[in-house]
Order: C-alpha cells, then sequence, then structure tokens
C-alpha cells in the first residue's frame, strides 16, 4: 500500500472529520472509502459513454435506431413488473 498526502481546506477536513465520526470509522477509512466512490463513479460513468459512443457509431453505421417513445413505454411497463416486447431497431433514414 503507498502513502499519499492530500492537502484539504480547513473546512472540508473538518467535515470529513465529522461524517467519519458520525459513521464510526476513522477519518482515514472515511476518506479511502470517499475517494473509492469517486473512483468507482469515473469508472462507470466512462464505460456508460464508451458504451453510448459505440451505440452511435452502430446507428450511424447500419441507419437503424430505436423509437424513444417505444423504448420509454417498453421501460415503464418492466419497470411495473409487466412483460414487454423489447422495441425494434428501425430504419430512421429517410
Amino acid at each position: 500500500m503507498s502513502t499519499t498526502s492530500l492537502k484539504l481546506p480547513d473546512e472540508l477536513k473538518q467535515r470529513a472529520v465529522a461524517a467519519a465520526q458520525n459513521q464510526g470509522v476513522s477519518p482515514h477509512a472515511f476518506m479511502v472509502h470517499a475517494i473509492e466512490q469517486a473512483a468507482t463513479a469515473a469508472e462507470r460513468r466512462a464505460g456508460f459513454v464508451a458504451e453510448a459512443q459505440a451505440a452511435r457509431e452502430q446507428m450511424l453505421k447500419t441507419g437503424k435506431g430505436y423509437d424513444a417513445d417505444e423504448v420509454h413505454a417498453h421501460l415503464k411497463a418492466r419497470v411495473a413488473g409487466k412483460k414487454s416486447a423489447k422495441p425494434k431497431a428501425r430504419s430512421w433514414r429517410g
């Protein structure tokens, strides 16, 4: 494990210490966990963006995409626990 020095504004350090005390952990453990959560969120966002870019490239290549209203209706039905057929890709080029 490596050591890293982290300079924090006094107010932020006080907030981190107070939050750590409320959670019953050390300020160090609190900060490590916060950095881990931020790194995970950044990685997930990067994956989401990469997936979206790949989907866009595929759409431009094939000329097919999904109707937003159909996708939203499908998702609403699934969230409500109902069965719903997946929307079909359709040509969007004129």
